[in-house]
């Protein structure tokens, strides 16, 4: 595990705030949705991925596809994708 070095406290209601830098690197966003694991006196929290959910889109449907090990893609997501990939070979 790789320590961070920043400190921050709980509040009232029990929440930490993730610092700026933290959450541009591990791309989070608000409103993601955050698994949270115990291992003894450890918390640890991963950005939560629902099963079979699209990569880019986040939902999850009988039409999603995987077309790489672990990447699944609704046909949105599909489609954004591949206009993103033909907009910078440009």
């Amino acid at each position: 595990m790789k320590s961070t070095g920043v400190v921050r406290k709980i509040d009232q209601l029990g929440r930490v705030v993730f610092p700026v830098e933290l959450r541009r690197n591990l791309n989070l966003r608000e409103g993601d949705a955050m698994e949270i694991f115990v291992d003894g006196d450890f918390i640890l929290m991963k950005k939560y991925q629902a099963t079979g959910a699209c990569a880019v889109t986040g939902e999850v449907l009988d039409e999603n596809k995987e077309f790489a090990p672990g990447l699944i893609l609704s046909p949105e997501g599909a489609d954004m994708l591949f206009q993103k990939l033909k907009s910078e070979r440009a």
